[in-house]
């Protein structure tokens, strides 16, 4: 149980916590403050739900993917292959080529290679055991990373709070640490007055706390409870008591970063500001590379700076173990959707080894595609790489969530009412991400001249207006529309997961489980000698799977022991408690 637990806790941990964490939670921090740490606080709500109330019913419904379950509840194949489309694209501009780029950025700053050869050498290096190994070798290799991962950032936080005194010396030298080069007639270069609270005004804060709280809330259900990447670390699990102790277990190591990550980021601005802090363009182009600013390097600023050469090895370790705990982690799950929910349904005879081979492909087309997207990264937000990921999340996201929450709470959205949901959802939200790629923050000192919708509404507010209008559309068709039978939704949704009734197919449907049919039977190996280099570069030399996911086990039961499900129970009140009282305590 122990080892389980570890496994899976330490997967949610390392399979989020990205080479992009590391840079954007401290560039953030150095840039804000606290307040950003609040991203990693709320995880700790949603983590619950996943285990208590979203993967119950992913069991009950015996799906493999998130796509499939949606197929499943509401019938037909367009949500399906949206949701397919819409989570490979989320993964190319959110996940992997801004992990992609930090940890390239890492390596730059610490042993000054190129940035390109850097992530080169990343990339060679995730493929090797990610194509080889499947998700049963990335589950493995995370628990390893993650404990690499943690003892090496709290040993860079112990070296880098001992050179300010601790949290009292912090409290004193951050709101000092302005740049001796500054804009004139602006106040960019100034410290936040309210750098160490985490709930902040609601208009006028960089962070405004209602959005911190409820709109933050719709991201982070889209990310820890509907995402192909996390959900199926949940979904390796041995039984539902092993997934709710995951979830209990990555919650609490989710309690970390702000410590860890964010502050010392706030520790880089206050004693190197003329690097971290710059707001002269062209002081930061010298500096970084990036004319918009420099916060992005003040971790591995603090990193290079603090650590002797063993220790900075280590970090590096630390650094290499979250890209690639993170890199696997999404191309499994990219490959897992892209096999299952797209290319099986246009090829519904393929045979088991074509499906592991066109995976292990589009890995490599999604990694081209994000290498393309890094130099929109790099002047994004301002610079700032975690707000760049949250926006665009903001931007997608909402509308997934607003299908996934009324399917499971509300048997009576159907199939009309989610697609043209998320359609709506779809139009409104990429017209605002197209304005924000089209009208950029101004630089330091220069008037805001973009339109209302992007000066005056904060993309956390934005993210709750989306959902809410999703969820009106969604059952405003829906009730205008013919209900699914009650027949068709017998362990679908939250109300009916323990029901024993046979489920019925909608109409239309030709198999159960909303899958593709099952692939042909393996042909003859191929003889040519370059198809066996194809082959052997996939991995697929050996005996093949059983199944076109490489990892083929999944929840099959409800059913758990009084004793485990007690203990995960205690422990979430427990870890909840404790997420209350940090919110206050920083507050």
């Amino acid at each position: 149980m122990k080892c389980v637990l570890l496994q899976i806790g330490a997967s949610l941990m390392s399979s989020n916590v990205g080479s992009g964490l590391f840079i954007g939670l401290a560039g953030t921090g150095a840039a804000g403050g606290l307040a950003v740490g609040g991203f990693e606080w709320n995880v700790t709500w949603v983590l619950v739900a996943l285990g208590w109330v979203f993967i119950p019913v992913y069991i009950s419904a015996g799906v493999l993917t998130m796509p499939e379950y949606l197929c499943l509840r509401f019938g037909g194949a367009r949500i399906r292959i949206y949701i397919s489309l819409l989570s490979l694209i989320l993964y190319i501009f959110t996940k992997i080529s801004t992990d992609i780029f930090s940890g390239a950025l890492f390596i730059q700053v610490s042993l000054g290679w190129d940035l390109y050869l850097s992530t080169a050498v990343l990339l060679l290096v995730t493929a090797a055991y990610t194509i080889a190994g499947g998700l049963s070798a990335v589950i493995y290799t995370d628990a390893l990373q993650t404990v690499i991962m943690v003892g090496g950032a709290f040993s860079l936080m112990f070296i880098a709070f001992s050179q300010v005194g601790w949290y009292a010396g912090l409290e004193q030298q951050y709101p000092n640490a302005i740049p001796s080069v500054m804009v004139p007639n602006s106040t960019c270069h100034l410290p936040r007055s309210d750098a160490f609270h985490l709930l902040r005004d609601p208009v006028t804060a960089d962070l405004p706390w209602p959005g911190l709280i409820f709109g933050l809330t719709v991201l982070a259900t889209w990310v820890w409870c509907t995402d192909q990447v996390i959900v199926q670390r949940s979904l390796s699990a041995k039984s539902l008591s092993h997934a709710k102790g995951g979830s209990v277990l990555g919650a609490y190591l989710k309690l970390l970063p702000m410590f860890f990550i964010v502050m010392p980021g706030m520790i880089s601005r206050a004693l190197y500001p003329d690097e971290v802090a710059c707001v002269d363009p062209e002081l930061c182009q010298k500096v970084c590379g990036a004319a918009v600013g420099c916060s992005n390097i003040a971790y591995p600023k603090l990193v290079v700076e603090l650590m002797p050469s063993g220790l900075r090895g280590l970090m590096l370790a630390v650094m290499l173990a979250a890209l690639m705990s993170s890199l696997t982690s999404i191309f499994n799950s990219s490959s897992t959707l892209f096999t299952l929910d797209l290319y099986q349904r246009l090829r519904p005879a393929a045979s088991e080894r074509e499906l592991m081979v066109v995976g292990r492909l589009f890995i490599l087309f999604l990694v081209c595609i994000s290498l393309l997207w890094i130099p929109i990264i790099q002047t994004a937000n301002s610079g700032q790489l975690f707000d760049y990921i949250q926006s665009v999340t903001s931007f997608l996201a909402p509308p997934i969530t607003a299908v996934f929450l009324l399917a499971i709470f509300w048997p009576r959205a159907n199939e009309q009412g989610a697609f043209w949901g998320l359609m709506g959802g779809l139009l409104v939200g990429g017209i605002r991400m197209a304005l924000e790629f089209s009208y950029p923050a101004p630089s330091c000192g220069q008037p805001d001249l973009r339109p209302t919708v992007l000066a005056q509404m904060h993309y956390l507010y934005f993210s709750l207006l989306l959902f809410t209008l999703t969820t009106l559309l969604i059952c405003g068709i829906s009730l205008a529309t013919e209900p699914i039978p009650p027949q068709c939704l017998h362990r679908l949704t939250w109300w009916s997961r323990h029901s024993q009734e046979p489920r019925l197919g909608h109409p239309g449907e030709t198999f159960e489980a909303g899958r593709p049919r099952a692939p042909s039977s393996e042909p003859q190996a191929p003889r040519s000698w370059y198809c066996r280099a194809l082959l052997w570069v996939c991995g697929l030399t050996g005996k093949s799977s059983s199944c076109a996911e490489p990892d083929c086990s999944t929840l099959v039961s409800l059913r758990e022991e009084p004793l485990w499900r007690h203990v995960c129970n205690i422990n979430a009140l427990l870890l909840l408690t404790v997420n209350v009282f940090l919110w206050g305590y920083f507050a």
